[in-house]
């Protein structure tokens, strides 16, 4: 059984940063695309970032070029972080992280192409 886990989030004021981290468990002998989603009250799940099944290629939205970067520890991504900088109070959401096997990136921004997913961890920035 497959299971991710998100840890890092907390409450922050505008400018700082935090580094949030998604473990993957269970089967962990092929490597996953991983993706972050966050979700804030009244709004629909946005994609943040997503890294391919073989590391090389990184993907952002648009609200969060420049200021996020999302890292692999491992070949398999199965520690996976997401370093964001200068938040903003708009940045307060619970961050998903979400995983597949699916070594496409054709769809990474999709959150229904992936099929294992966190609990997620809350994100406040205060202003």
């Amino acid at each position: 059984q497959v299971q991710l886990v998100e840890s890092g989030g907390g409450l922050v004021q505008a400018g700082d940063s935090l580094r949030l981290s998604c473990a993957i468990s269970g089967r962990t002998f092929d490597p996953y695309r991983v993706g972050w989603f966050r979700h804030a009250p009244g709004k629909e799940r946005e994609f943040v970032s997503g890294i391919s099944s073989d590391g090389r290629r990184l993907f952002y939205g648009d609200s969060v070029k420049g200021r996020f970067t999302i890292s692999s520890v491992n070949t398999k991504n199965t520690m996976v972080h997401l370093q964001m900088n200068l938040l903003k109070p708009k940045d307060a959401a619970v961050y998903y992280c979400a995983a597949t096997l699916t070594q496409s990136v054709a769809d990474v921004r999709n959150e229904k192409a992936y099929d294992y997913w966190g609990p997620g961890t809350q994100v406040t920035v205060t202003s």
